[in-house]
């Protein structure tokens, strides 16, 4: 990173007016009704250091659903829950070149193709452990709690909304169970990934998830341990090529990070070892992903040199 961390704070204000409302290019995302009621305005970016640093700007307290952002972090956990060899028997890891919510599996193995698509993040749900809905949702949320730092909880009507007009991932869950890549009860695991998706977080959330992610999954703000830092390297390689659905090629060419955008108009992106990126504003381009978001990170990688390549070029530490 060729600047100073100082100059980050100066950075993200002048860059935070400079970007352009995405109107005739965004909308936000309107097959959860629920989600069609955010207020399109609201944009914020937060940065967080592997060494607790903090800077924002904008509605960086503005609550919202974490939606497909969750993908990673029950990845990790799945991870955690059944190790690498047996989630891969389940859940592929190549990307698709096709839509977050295609009805799709691999022709040969029949897996999903990734955690990061539909298909393949209701598939990892379905393997988190737990005696019962109760027991599995609460481990969830103890895991983002880790992530995060807080408590948190569910926008009920986010996920009342999800529930009813989930159909299509109804579609991908019964193909799943037609090919023994999830198991019955299909609606316990469609709930807890309705669920999951319906989180509620602030951009400073997303960014201190992210940040634990670069810190080897050790929360910088609490020091406590999110994720066995042995699951790292598969979470951030996932993200790095499936994280931006059918826009990873260009994402990795272009700004160069691991990340993972959401429906919520989120986007978290991960500098290894420095700090966690979290951007958020609701309107979405036709891929699914934050207009404002992909800009943000694209301005941030471009003047500090954060693209992976250009980190081992410099041989960089952290600050």
């Amino acid at each position: 990173m060729k600047n100073h961390p100082a100059d980050l704070q100066a950075f993200l204000e002048a860059l935070h007016p400079a970007v352009p409302p995405p109107w005739g290019i965004g909308k936000v995302a309107s097959y959860i009704p629920e989600l069609a009621k955010v207020n399109p305005d609201l944009f914020s970016i937060c940065l967080v250091t592997v060494d607790g640093q903090v800077f924002e700007v904008g509605d960086f307290q503005q609550l919202f659903t974490i939606q497909s952002i969750s993908k990673v972090f029950v990845h990790g956990l799945a991870l955690e829950d059944h190790g690498r060899d047996y989630l891969l028997t389940k859940v592929g890891v190549e990307p698709t070149g096709d839509a977050f919510n295609a009805i799709i599996l691999d022709e040969h193995s029949k897996r999903p193709y990734n955690p990061m698509v539909n298909a393949g993040a209701i598939a990892t749900t379905s393997l988190i452990q737990g005696q019962g809905p109760a027991e599995r949702l609460n481990r969830l949320l103890s895991m983002f709690r880790r992530y995060i730092g807080h408590d948190v909880y569910l926008d009920g009507a986010v996920f009342v909304s999800e529930r009813t007009s989930g159909h299509r991932n109804r579609a991908m869950a019964h193909l799943m169970l037609n090919f023994g890549m999830i198991d019955e009860p299909i609606e316990e695991s469609l709930d807890l990934y309705f669920q999951q998706c319906s989180v509620m977080v602030t951009c400073r959330d997303l960014a201190v998830m992210a940040a634990t992610l670069a810190n080897h999954g050790v929360n910088p703000l609490t020091g406590e341990r999110a994720i066995a830092g042995q699951y790292i390297k598969d979470i951030l390689s996932v993200m790095y090529t499936c994280g931006m659905y059918n826009f990873a090629g260009e994402w990795a060419y272009q700004i160069g990070l691991p990340a993972k955008s959401g429906v919520c108009g989120g986007i978290i992106a991960i500098v290894p070892n420095l700090m966690g990126i979290g951007v958020f504003s609701p309107p979405l381009d036709q891929r699914g992903n934050s207009v404002r978001g992909v800009k943000v990170c694209q301005a941030l990688s471009q003047e500090f040199e954060l693209n992976l390549f250009d980190l081992l070029r410099q041989q960089l530490h952290p600050f």
